[in-house]
């Protein structure tokens, strides 16, 4: 498919998944922005889709109507068990400093909060530099053998990448079995995705499939994934606006 006088805008400095990304953008016949956030303004008629951090897209969307897809912050908490292999809690952080073990807490949609595993609540950013009332995601410590970023685009599995073995980059084809997961991950909750959207799932070394987390897929490297299939879902989820899908006006950001 491509997309004649649409423009994508990318941050200035690329890592190697976002070059990817541009190349297959200028193929598909897209214009392609690299500029400093300050520097895009609403000048730029045709820019319509972003890729980049929360940091960066948070301030290009509003200028250039564009409209960021995520999930709702507590969708990896609502999932049954079943799917997370794990206790999963979305609380305001002024609730996790109570919290007396490791867990691992992160921000559900950006990096406000780092991801790491916390010995106890008194290691996490205090009230001086977060508002107690900013939610993280709180859950039990789980290790992955390995794991895949799948690109979910209508309801289906677009493309998929592993990324990820033992904890280290290892980049790789998807497995039959981490596509299966991914449907089935579908089937039961994505009605509450928007049409656009990454996710990050991995087998621990009991061979149980779990869902590691929900990520915005205009944020998200695309490893080995099929750069097209990417490219397809982050303009999706970094789009007009006016090209909303009814479906996904709950979805933005």
């Amino acid at each position: 498919m491509t997309y004649p006088s649409r423009t994508l805008i990318l941050p200035p400095q690329l890592t190697a998944s976002a070059r990817r990304l541009r190349t297959t953008a200028l193929r598909r016949g897209l214009r392609v922005v690299e500029a400093a956030a300050s520097a895009v303004s609403e000048g730029e008629a045709h820019a319509v889709h972003v890729h980049a951090g929360p940091t960066f897209a948070d301030v290009v969307a509003p200028a250039l109507g564009i409209a960021l897809l995520e999930a709702p912050a507590d969708w990896l908490a609502r999932l049954p068990r079943a799917l997370t292999q794990r206790e999963v809690r979305a609380v305001p952080i002024g609730e996790a400093y109570r919290l007396r073990r490791p867990a691992f807490v992160k921000s559900p949609n950006d990096k406000g909060i780092s991801a790491l595993v916390y010995a106890d609540g008194s290691r996490l950013p205090g009230p001086d530099a977060v508002d107690p009332a900013t939610v993280v995601l709180v859950s039990d410590v789980m290790t992955f053998a390995v794991e895949y970023r799948l690109f979910l685009l209508d309801g289906a599995v677009h493309t998929a990448s592993q990324y990820a073995e033992a904890g280290r980059l290892r980049l790789g084809p998807p497995t039959a079995a981490a596509l299966a997961f991914g449907r089935e991950v579908l089937a039961a909750a994505g009605d509450a995705l928007p049409s656009a959207v990454v996710v990050d799932v991995g087998r621990d070394t009991e061979g149980r499939w779990a869902v590691i987390e929900a990520n915005a897929a205009w944020a998200s490297g695309c490893y080995e994934a099929d750069p097209d299939r990417a490219l397809d879902t982050v303009l999706r989820a970094a789009g007009p606006v006016t090209d909303l899908l009814p479906h996904d006006r709950a979805f933005v950001r």
